[in-house]
């Protein structure tokens, strides 16, 4: 299986930045050199998680990470974005973890060694617990502490970083777990939920000046989730809804970093659930950015209800992936053009993107058609989107490797490369093969 890009395409351009993308908790492991996080919490909780699991071990990445950067380096990558564990650096006490620290300056010398650019987040969902014990990110407080966090990490590595994101898909953080539930800590009403949005991108803006001081030399910026919203029907009313949960899910994190406001839609909820805002916050969330990371899976179906909202209306005609998502590569042609349209946006990068399939070994290899099919389709969707008009610098595979999905424990697999959980042995599947022959396929 091969993945077919025209001679002429712009992604194989030796500017184009490929890479490949994982996150702390769901490959590090080595727990107890950590402090807990309110994903350990939450997997304690009998059933939050599908399969009963927990991210104690995960891929060990912390006892295997030189094996792991030899691995990236011979997919023959451009940047490996990862994300910092908040409670690997800095203890409980406020104090800093040096070893842990030292683990990600080693892991960064290695990537600049290989001349591998490494784009680091510093939170991808994992608040230390301790923080969570003292209100977590509905504790207005949170936000300092993490520009605190900022300022350590960033000062601590120095010239090493190519380009750091504050959060990765706030939506998530916000809507998922305070929402919807069904990420940690668990909560599920609407109030914490908006309070917890405006909290996280308002630690998003005071982390920013604090990485163009300390790190003046990278790419600064932030991590956003995507998904087109289509009407289930031509009716005035499922048109309206999926406008709605357009401004509720897609616009509500990037309008105020452009424009420093939320949607219209704010007006519309009930003064209780509307979350709080100080003076003075939105001009500190709207701080201009070096780039945007777009993380982009699968469009999303809306239809009115009966309370005057919007609900999901899940896919069922294949092809779908095993995550019960549908497979529509042209909706993310659709949402970069459309943001492309509406703000004045900086360099764009694809962060994630990518699919879970239900891979199995045979005979030491695994033929992951799908997925090769897949990358093919939303790569060209990236190049649909740059011959459109619009400036994407690179793009990220998710992921590297298979590793904890979240609620979905170990169940469903995302990487290119595959894990044999009882031996830790990492093996090419073949979307990492194909993905290889393309970046070595690059002009030079």
């Amino acid at each position: 299986m091969k993945i077919t890009l025209a001679n002429s395409s712009p992604l194989l351009k030796p500017d184009f930045v490929f890479g490949v993308a994982t996150a702390s908790f769901q490959i590090e492991g080595a727990a107890n050199s950590r402090e807990a996080c309110i994903w350990d919490t939450f997997c304690a909780q009998p059933g939050r998680i599908k399969d009963g699991s927990n991210g104690l071990v995960a891929c060990d990445h912390i006892a295997r990470w030189q094996e792991d950067v030899e691995l990236i380096a011979a997919l023959g990558v451009d940047a490996y974005r990862f994300s910092i564990a908040w409670g690997r650096v800095i203890n409980a006490d406020g104090s800093v973890n040096q070893a842990g620290l030292n683990f990600y300056r080693q892991l960064l010398d290695a990537l600049n060694e290989r001349n591998i650019k490494a784009f680091v987040t510093l939170y991808h969902w994992d608040l230390p617990q301790y923080l969570q014990d003292n209100g977590g990110w509905l504790n207005r407080a949170t936000a300092y502490k993490f520009a605190e966090y900022a300022d350590i990490v960033s000062r601590a590595f120095g010239d090493r970083v190519y380009s750091y994101a504050t959060l990765n898909e706030p939506f998530c953080s916000a809507y998922l777990s305070y929402e919807a539930g069904i990420h940690a800590p668990g909560v599920q009403n609407r109030q914490q939920g908006r309070q917890v949005a405006h909290h996280l991108l308002l630690a998003h803006g005071l982390a920013m000046p604090v990485l163009q001081k300390n790190a003046p030399q990278a790419l600064n910026g932030i991590v956003l989730n995507f998904s087109p919203c289509h009407a289930a029907s031509n009716s005035a009313a499922d048109i309206r809804a999926a406008d709605m949960a357009d401004q509720y899910h897609n616009q509500w994190y990037l309008q105020p970093l452009m424009e420093g406001c939320y949607p219209a839609l704010l007006q519309q909820l009930p003064a209780a659930e509307q979350p709080q805002i100080h003076d003075g916050d939105m001009a500190i969330i709207a701080q201009p950015l070096d780039f945007l990371g777009v993380n982009y899976y699968t469009r999303t179906v809306y239809r009115a209800n009966s309370k005057g909202w919007f609900s999901d209306v899940p896919p069922a005609t294949p092809p779908l992936t095993d995550m019960g998502w549908e497979i529509y590569p042209q909706g993310l042609t659709e949402i970069l053009l459309a943001i492309h349209k509406r703000y004045k946006l900086p360099p764009v990068y694809i962060t994630e993107n990518g699919a879970a399939i239900p891979d199995t070994m045979h005979l030491g290899q695994v033929h992951d058609t799908q997925r090769v099919k897949y990358f093919e389709q939303h790569l060209q969707a990236t190049e649909d989107a740059i011959i459109a008009g619009m400036r994407i610098d690179g793009y990220f595979a998710w992921s590297l490797m298979d590793n904890f999905e979240w609620a979905e424990g170990y169940a469903k697999r995302f990487g290119i490369v595959y894990v044999d959980y009882a031996t830790q042995q990492r093996t090419l599947k073949d979307s990492a093969i194909a993905l290889r022959e393309v970046f070595a396929g690059r002009k030079k």
